[in-house]
């Protein structure tokens, strides 16, 4: 890490602590909730209402519930060509191919980007999900790198992304602590390959259907330096912590010490087996730390909480869009 950012608070490392705490502590069972839909909504209503603060933890079944899945028709329409040549099934496969050469891997990464950063989510979740906190008192920490709570448009002073952003570039090499915003180059991979807007101003396979799977070499992306470039996403040690993400890590924690010993509602929504230790496992340790705090799991097929916590949990197993209507 930066020297420059040894000072500032780590709400990242600090909540990763408190998770790997709660792992030891909770290995009992777990609980699935009283199984009654109405009451539990009513439930988390009241403590939406009756909290001092909220923190949000959401995980991919968010984005998944406001309608970015990696697979099915968005997969098919935008990929149908990396499918039929490379037998890609599914983006999220697709973003470990090897493919043959750069022109090809960064014309599949454009398209990657473009439709999981710079399209709108096809279902308004993330919109409800703001409605329901705005005029809060508030913070959200998402594994989501999709850019998505920043363009419904939450408070990005009130939010911590902590895996990266499909919007940004880094060194590859992981050092330089900078991030290269790459939104020119996505529009104009596109249009390299023969995507043009349509009426909405959104970028689709034109009428006759011809795209190219390979970029001009000059479009190839570099950083500044000329140094290669990868996504800005955790994936090893050459993940780049830039200024902006330290200043959200230091907000996330001097939110969490600020309301350390108020009636906080810790909101899980979404989260997974992929990255607990992020946005469950700490929500499930600092609800026990403070006995005016009130945990929710709202997760499709993944929703409990430790059996001990069950008198301050709220556990909702449902499509995360019907829960927030609901609300």
């Amino acid at each position: 890490m930066n020297s420059l950012f040894h000072k500032q608070p780590d709400g990242y490392r600090e909540t990763i602590e408190k998770g790997m705490a709660a792992v030891y502590q909770f290995e009992g069972p777990v609980w699935r909730g009283s199984g009654n839909f109405e009451t539990e909504v009513q439930r988390l209503k009241k403590a939406l209402d009756e909290g001092d603060a909220v923190v949000v933890g959401a995980g991919a079944g968010l984005s998944t519930a406001a309608g970015l899945t990696y697979s099915g028709p968005r997969f098919h329409h935008y990929f149908h060509d990396f499918e039929a040549r490379f037998g890609i099934r599914d983006m999220y496969s697709g973003g470990f191919y090897p493919f043959p050469d750069d022109e090809t891997r960064w014309a599949w990464w454009s398209r990657y980007i473009y439709v999981n950063r710079y399209v709108d989510a096809p279902k308004p979740v993330y919109t409800e999900l703001l409605n329901l906190v705005r005029g809060r008192d508030y913070f959200a920490v998402t594994t989501n790198v999709d850019h998505q709570f920043q363009r419904a448009g939450f408070d990005k002073t009130r939010l911590f992304y902590t895996q990266g952003d499909y919007g940004l570039f880094q060194d590859a090499r992981g050092l330089i602590d900078q991030t290269y915003g790459n939104e020119a180059w996505v529009m104009a991979a596109l249009e390299a390959q023969g995507f043009v807007q349509n009426a909405d101003g959104i970028y689709d396979v034109p009428e006759d259907g011809k795209i190219s799977m390979r970029l001009p070499k000059e479009l190839i992306p570099i950083c500044p330096d000329g140094s290669e470039v990868a996504m800005n996403l955790r994936s090893d040690d050459t993940f780049v912590e830039d200024a902006g993400w330290h200043r959200a890590s230091a907000a996330y924690a001097d939110f969490l010490e600020s309301h350390r010993d108020q009636h906080v509602l810790f909101w899980e929504l979404g989260v997974g087996a992929n990255t607990p230790v992020i946005g469950k496992y700490p929500f499930w340790q600092m609800t026990a730390d403070n006995p005016d705090a009130v945990y929710a799991c709202v997760n499709f097929g993944e929703a409990y909480a430790p059996r001990e916590l069950q008198d301050q949990s709220i556990v909702i197993d449902g499509d995360i869009g019907d829960v927030l209507k609901a609300l």
